[in-house]
């Protein structure tokens, strides 16, 4: 008796080609779905994460202008600080974070002093004494080509030329900006002013430095509160000395304390760190080239303040500037 097994065969083939083939494309699923969540973290930590950024660190100068208001700049600075210590505290208890240890402590601590309380300290009080906001923010505009000097010696990182075409137009475009808006008139303010403006500076560009090279692997939250509660200290005690300390307790003082509490100290600090660990130090800092042009847009958004056609060419070559660093 012959049993033709051919049929049973031709089953099994065809059932290990219809696995195979189903194997095979839950693979390629797979492997699609990785590259598709890959793109979306790439696009979310290139292009939403530095807008998101730069929006909420211009609202910072809008807060302040609220703000300064009802209190003096130390004053109203080392209230901000001690409150974002609590608030971290706080985030940090609730996430049950890792402290840092030993000389990291240190570390951290460098990092407040140099980003929060001396840059701010500095750019604060050299307004208080008269000099326009406009040169305090060229000033401080001059971070990211700062930075692009000494990146490559302190860091490794290599700025090339089209890197530093696009600093040029990043800082020209917010001199366009701000010198529409605020006129090229220093004013008699001395030297004192701008020194104290060249104090904040240098802060801002050491501090991030200082991140990048010591603290890049410290905990987010722990880290935070370390920072501002070293801030927050120098800042008090030179308030005490040199201001009166008195604030106007105001419902508007209240909403531009908690946001610059909430998305400024909190918020876009914690944004800055997470950027700096993820990126080149020098890319990130050309972004600060966008920061005057947003803060124009805002204040005539919320203020009514003018914005020209000189403004709005200044912001066009300012964000031309930032995407040739990227690119570069």
């Amino acid at each position: 008796m012959h049993i033709d097994f051919r049929p049973a065969l031709s089953a099994v083939r065809r059932q290990k080609l219809e696995t195979s083939d189903a194997d095979t494309g839950s693979l390629l699923w797979r492997r699609t779905s990785i590259i598709h969540a890959h793109d979306a973290s790439s696009f979310v930590w290139t292009a939403v994460a530095p807008a998101v950024f730069v929006v909420l660190w211009s609202s910072g100068f809008i807060g302040g202008k609220l703000g300064l208001r009802y209190a003096e700049p130390l004053t109203f600075l080392g209230v901000r600080f001690a409150i974002a210590t609590i608030v971290m505290l706080v985030a940090a208890l609730v996430a049950r974070a890792e402290w840092p240890k030993g000389v990291m402590i240190a570390h951290v601590a460098v990092v407040g002093l140099l980003m929060h309380g001396l840059q701010l300290g500095g750019v604060f009080s050299a307004i208080q004494i008269g000099l326009p906001a406009a040169f305090a923010a060229m000033i401080i505009g001059l971070q990211p080509i700062l930075i692009a000097a000494v990146v490559g010696p302190i860091l490794g990182e290599r700025v090339s030329s089209l890197q530093w075409i696009g600093f040029i137009l990043g800082f020209g475009g917010a001199a366009l900006v701000l010198g529409e808006r605020y006129g090229l008139s220093a004013g008699p303010v001395g030297l004192t002013a701008p020194a104290l403006a060249v104090c904040g500076l240098i802060g801002g560009t050491a501090g991030t430095l200082y991140q990048k090279r010591f603290c890049a692997h410290a905990n987010l939250w722990t880290a935070t509160v370390i920072q501002y509660a070293a801030a927050t200290v120098p800042v008090m005690l030179l308030a005490a000395r040199l201001e009166t300390m008195a604030i106007t307790w105001s419902l508007p003082f209240i909403a531009a304390l908690a946001w610059l509490v909430l998305a400024l100290s909190v918020g876009a600090i914690c944004l800055l760190y997470l950027l700096i660990r993820r990126g080149a130090v020098s890319k990130l800092a050309s972004y600060f080239f966008l920061v005057p042009p947003t803060t124009a847009l805002i204040a005539w958004a919320m203020f009514g303040e003018h914005l020209g056609p000189q403004a709005l060419v200044g912001m066009a070559i300012a964000t031309i500037g930032v995407a040739v660093v990227q690119k570069g």
